[in-house]
């Protein structure tokens, strides 16, 4: 088939063991991002197969309707940039693994950096050294104090071991089943979502994107954290209210963001009001930027698409599609 794989914009995939999956097909890898869906119509016309890096390019009908070709979209995880609807009502197949094994470690590891980072306020403190300035202020130890942890996954349990070994208290808040969850394995559950926001020195958010908890931090949830507290997000942007993490930070509570997602990605507006937030610290969308964690989830996606080329696929999110 003829694979074309999006925005692997440092061209890591093929250093990797898992590309070698594709040796019997015909591949061809995009290393920038191409936002205007015209010219990305362009380039993707003779492809039978388009495997997605994660949500940096959303998959619409408009741009399907310009794909006559495409048969299958290879991918991992939640697709909530994926139009599922129009994909089956233009005949592509969609495979997804959303059951994968194993916690993502490189995003649980990156989370308890940004947690390290703002309480120990360690790219000021790098800033100013750089400067000339030396220390630049007091920061925080992590021993003793509480960290709420917002989903019972598995990325949050990761964390969650992290801290402990750092001396942290772990809360947890969650749907009424993965509160259900946690209480019976033993964890701390708030007695309720006030008291979660409230108690927590660090809050960090560990949730899918779906329609359900779109916004679900509200504008309410921020205004009860402490004027000290940090707010972690390394999962996606779209948890939080429309502008109210902006909004809250202008109110002073919580005192600091530490973040890893935005609405708009690839963020590069110096002047973004949030991005550029004094009490802001940030990272690209790192989380999941590793070359071990893109081996691990390269290789399921990879194997998508030979199982769909064999004739048998597998993890088919509209397998309408392949029956008909």
């Amino acid at each position: 088939m003829k694979v074309h794989i999006l925005d692997d914009w440092f061209n890591t995939l093929r250093s990797l063991p898992c590309f070698g999956l594709l040796e019997d097909h015909d591949v061809t890898v995009w290393t920038d991002h191409e936002p205007d869906e015209a010219a990305l119509a362009r380039r993707l016309r003779d492809a039978d197969c388009v495997v997605l890096f994660r949500e940096r390019t959303p998959v619409t009908r408009t741009l399907l309707e310009k794909l006559p070709n495409l048969r299958m979209i290879s991918q991992r995880g939640a697709h909530p940039h994926v139009d599922v609807q129009a994909c089956t009502d233009h005949g592509v197949l969609l495979c997804s693994n959303k059951g994968a094994d194993g916690a993502n470690y490189a995003a649980a590891e990156l989370t308890f950096a940004l947690i390290l980072a703002a309480m120990r306020q360690l790219p000021q403190q790098m800033a100013s050294v750089k400067a000339g300035g030396w220390q630049m202020g007091v920061g925080r130890t992590l021993r003793g104090r509480h960290l709420g942890l917002y989903g019972y996954g598995r990325i949050g349990r990761v964390v969650a071991d992290y801290a402990r070994a750092f001396g942290m208290e772990v809360t947890w808040w969650s749907s009424s089943a993965g509160r259900a969850r946690a209480r019976a394995d033993g964890e701390i559950v708030a007695p309720s979502r006030e008291a979660f926001f409230a108690q927590s020195d660090v809050v960090s958010l560990h949730l899918r994107l779906t329609p359900e908890t779109r916004g679900i931090i509200t504008d309410q949830d921020l205004a009860r954290m402490s004027d000290r507290a940090v707010l972690v997000n390394t999962s996606r942007a779209g948890l939080i209210a429309p502008d109210a993490l902006l909004h809250a930070l202008n109110a002073g509570r919580p005192g600091m963001a530490a973040l890893d997602v935005f609405d708009n990605e690839p963020l590069t507006d110096l002047n973004d009001p949030l991005l550029s937030h004094p009490n802001v610290i940030a990272t690209p969308h790192i989380g999941f930027v590793t070359e071990d964690e893109f081996d691990k989830q390269f290789s399921d996606i990879f194997e998508q698409v030979n199982a769909y080329a064999a004739g048998h696929p597998i993890h088919m999110i509209n397998p309408d599609v392949y029956a008909r």
